[in-house]
């Protein structure tokens, strides 16, 4: 259960990260396990990729019997690869990525060096972590809310950050920074318990080194 709920947050990120829901048709999953491709059942976190896909702008209901043909009848072709790792076999999934192609990105970091929106996640002592965003590692648990910021990374920035949803009463349950090199690019991370206000979110947009940030609720 914990794996699939890792795809559920991958994919709901990765959903949100697009500029325009309605154009998305081709989506990549990527499952990395020890377990041979056949003794790996997907079929669940593919119909959840559908639903979440199709839901919004739909009154179509999916579950999983019928995600496979509405999918297919909505133009969207979901490809799924399968990356066997060295591991236990007890363990079913390392790690779940999604891409989505030719699309625009609320959030440009997001896009990876192939061009697609990407997003990584994992289960680490049974709770789910985003762990990729386009091309930075980031580790931060998914329980609330994400604030996705691009940086200069520079001394100061997290402080900075924490003070501004300090003072507006928002707790940050996580935050991770990942980065190219020092002194270069970086994608903070945060987790938020609570929803930021409109003024708060542009209070860490006006930070001279923030290049574009997103708001993304789970």
């Amino acid at each position: 259960m914990g794996r699939g709920v890792a795809g559920h947050y991958a994919r709901r990120l990765a959903v949100q990260l697009v500029a325009g829901g309605s154009g998305v048709k081709t989506v990549r999953v990527s499952y990395a396990s020890a377990r041979a491709p056949d003794d790996l059942d997907t079929r669940l976190l593919r119909a959840m990729i559908t639903k979440g896909l199709i839901e919004p702008i739909s009154s179509v209901f999916v579950n999983l019997v019928n995600a496979d043909f509405t999918a297919k009848q909505r133009g969207l072709r979901i490809t799924e690869e399968r990356v066997i790792l060295d591991g236990s076999l007890e363990s079913p999934l390392e790690y779940i990525q999604v891409q989505i192609a030719n699309v625009e990105s609320r959030f440009a970091s997001a896009i990876s060096d192939s061009g697609e929106i990407t997003v990584e996640g994992r289960v680490k002592d049974g709770i789910p972590h985003l762990t990729r965003v386009g091309g930075f590692e980031v580790d931060v648990s998914l329980e609330g809310s994400i604030i996705l910021c691009r940086q200069v990374d520079q001394p100061g920035m997290i402080g900075k950050v924490g003070s501004i949803l300090g003072e507006e009463n928002v707790n940050v349950s996580f935050m991770s920074v990942g980065r190219i090199a020092p002194r270069k690019q970086a994608v903070m991370a945060i987790g938020v318990d609570d929803q930021p206000s409109r003024e708060t979110l542009k209070k860490i947009g006006d930070i001279p080194a923030v290049e574009e940030f997103v708001f993304l609720k789970l």
